[in-house]
Order: C-alpha cells, then sequence, then structure tokens
C-alpha cells in the first residue's frame, strides 16, 4: 500500500515564460481558468499566464506571492497571497485555487494554514478571501454579513468556513450581450447628459494614459477603495500618483491587451469624477471585462454612472466588434450600479463571496 505526500513550495515567478523555469507559473494559468470553468462554467473570468505575468514582476504596488501544492509529484493545488504596499495595510488577499478532483483531500486546509502563516509573518492580522459560485439555488445558502444576496455552499466555501472565515459580501457577476441592438445604449446615454447637464462632459482614451489626465485620473482611482460598497470587508485607501497610474497602463497593456477608459470630467474644477473601465486580452474575439466603475461621492446624482458605462461600451462596439459579452462584477446592495446594468440589459451569469478571517 502506498500513501501519498503533500509538499508545498514557492510558486516561482519566471522571467519570461519561454523558459525552463516557467512551468509552474504556466500551470498556474491553466488552473486559474480551470478553477473558474468548474466553480461557474466561465473559464475567462480569469486572466492566463502571459496577462498575469507583468502584475508579479513588478511588484512596487503590491507584494504578490503563491505557493503550489503537489501530492507526489502532481500539482494538487495553488494559493496566491497578496499584501498592498501601503504603510497601513493590515490585510492579505488570498486566492485558493484546488481543482474538483483533489478536493477533500485536505489540501485546502494544508494551503490555508500556510497563508495563515506567511501572512502573520508579514504582519498581517486579517485574510481575505473570494469564491465563485453558479447562479442557483441549492439546500445550503449562504446569506453574507450584509444581509444582501446569497450563495451556495460549494467545497472552497466549506473549507473557508471550516478555517474561520466569515462570509461578509456577495458580488452579483452580470454580462451584457455586445451584439445587441445599441439603441438602449444610446437612449439612456442621451437622457442622462440631458439630467447632467453641461457642468460635466465626456472624455475617452485608450491606455497608456494621456499625461494630461493621469493626476485626475490617479485621484478617482484612489477612491475606488474606500467608495465603493464593500460592507465590513476592511480596505485600505490606496496611495496613487501619476507613477502608479503608469506602471498600471504598462501591465494592463502587456500580452496584447486593450483597454479603454471613459471619464466624466466637472468642467468647473476639471476634475475627473466618473469613469468606467474596459479590458480585453489578445484574443480580440473573447470576453471584455469592465474593471472599475466609480462616481465620485460628491457628484453623484447626476447619472454620471450611466454616462461613463453608456459612453464606454458604445465606443467599444465600435473598437471591438468580435467581442461577445462584457462580464463585471458588483456587490448586490450597490443597488444603484444594478439598476443601470439592469436596464442596459446585464443578467446575472455567477456569483463571489467575499470572505474575512481575523487572525490570533
Amino acid at each position: 500500500m502506498t500513501t501519498s505526500t503533500l509538499t508545498i513550495t514557492p510558486l516561482h515567478v519566471p522571467s519570461s515564460l519561454d523558459g525552463d523555469d516557467a512551468a509552474d507559473f504556466l500551470a498556474y494559468g491553466e488552473l486559474n481558468r480551470l478553477i473558474c470553468d468548474e466553480a461557474t462554467g466561465l473559464p475567462d473570468l480569469a486572466p492566463n499566464a502571459a496577462q498575469m505575468l507583468p502584475a508579479w514582476q513588478d511588484q512596487t504596488d503590491t507584494l504578490h506571492t503563491g505557493f503550489v501544492a503537489r501530492v507526489d509529484d502532481e500539482i494538487a493545488g495553488m494559493i496566491t497571497i497578496d499584501y498592498a504596499r501601503e504603510a497601513d495595510a493590515h490585510a492579505a488577499e488570498i486566492d485558493v485555487l484546488v481543482p474538483r478532483r483533489f478536493v477533500g483531500m485536505g489540501v485546502e486546509s494544508a494551503l490555508l494554514s500556510r497563508a495563515g502563516d506567511e501572512a502573520r509573518a508579514h504582519g498581517r492580522s486579517l485574510i481575505q478571501a473570494w469564491s465563485l459560485h453558479r447562479p442557483i439555488e441549492t439546500d445550503r445558502m449562504i446569506v453574507p454579513r450584509t444581509g444582501w444576496g446569497s450563495i451556495p455552499a460549494t467545497p472552497l466555501s466549506d473549507a473557508l468556513e471550516a478555517d474561520g472565515f466569515v462570509c461578509e459580501q456577495v458580488e452579483r457577476n452580470s454580462e451584457l450581450d455586445l451584439r445587441a441592438d445599441p439603441a438602449v445604449l444610446t437612449s439612456a446615454l442621451d437622457a442622462a447628459r440631458a439630467i447632467a447637464g453641461p457642468d460635466y462632459r465626456v472624455v475617452q482614451w485608450m491606455a497608456p494614459t494621456p499625461e494630461e489626465y493621469r493626476d485626475g485620473y490617479a485621484g478617482i482611482l484612489a477612491r475606488l477603495s474606500t467608495d465603493a460598497p464593500s460592507g465590513d470587508m476592511e480596505f485600505v485607501a490606496e496611495e496613487w500618483d501619476a507613477q502608479r497610474v503608469e506602471r498600471r497602463d504598462a501591465r494592463l497593456t502587456s500580452a496584447g491587451q486593450a483597454f479603454a477608459v471613459t471619464a466624466v470630467q466637472h468642467v468647473p474644477t476639471g476634475d475627473l469624477v466618473a469613469y468606467n473601465e474596459l479590458l480585453i486580452g489578445e484574443d480580440r474575439a473573447s470576453t471584455t471585462h469592465q474593471f472599475g466603475t466609480l462616481v465620485s461621492n460628491e457628484h453623484r446624482g447626476h447619472r454620471l454612472g450611466m454616462i461613463v458605462k453608456c459612453a464606454n461600451l458604445l465606443r467599444w462596439r465600435e473598437l471591438m466588434p468580435d467581442s461577445p459579452v462584457v462580464s463585471t462584477f458588483n456587490a448586490e446592495e450597490n443597488r444603484p450600479m444594478l439598476s443601470i446594468n439592469e436596464a442596459l440589459g446585464f443578467r446575472a451569469v455567477s456569483y463571489a463571496g467575499a470572505w474575512q478571517k481575523r487572525l490570533s
């Protein structure tokens, strides 16, 4: 009788995916897509190794670490642990990747234990994790502490609960058919612009961000970490400047990706007060991903969220006519943004649970 051995080793970050030392990082990209496929049937939710590598190579703004679990010589799972670089950051963000065929073999608990040790060693007092779920009702539904939405229990959510994590929030993943009649977008944009009035104008660009907008864009990107609904998930106020925008643009345009921004500028002050971002990989016939969408608190109530969404989607249809859908995540309690999505034709295709654990 043979006994399998579980080992956990650091994830190596190669200088190139063509190198002899790139096998584990390439496997990370494949595993990421497999987990999304198994959890939701949507593998395109995950970026591939080429899209992720630049962020792991330039860790100026976020420290990325990872570990590979093997049963004997076969990869049985991975965990990544990210640390914000801000001085007052106290959370570690993890992503647990264990494929179905290795569930129930102790891989999840071993990886979570390693993450806890690593987080403590980095001086963190909190761990945050996310789980993906199909849009179904089951006998065991998890309601987050916000009270908004619910998610079906899965082996990952079971492992997180067993390890002491609490589900704080549920996010809805919605898709919009980019090939549908654009009349809905055009009509909604015209109506929103009429309400906003002449104090607000639309500005648009493809990354890299033009120099004239970098400071303003940095200012509103910093607001996303504190202004977006997050329940009791504790996020540090991110520190942004023009140089950080440049670094992010470089990462987001790597591996042939294209990244578009539509923003609203407050004419009297010149400030950028709302924005929406869309990204697609090298395959222009693949899923489009919406990144951030935000309206500054003091400028809400002027339909600026509708303006940036519609204007960016209409432009994107012309730029990327072969992309079939755009995918976005929004907190279930973010009713203003969900109302915009629903009015434009977005439909729920999966859900995510946001989890948090305090370290003793």
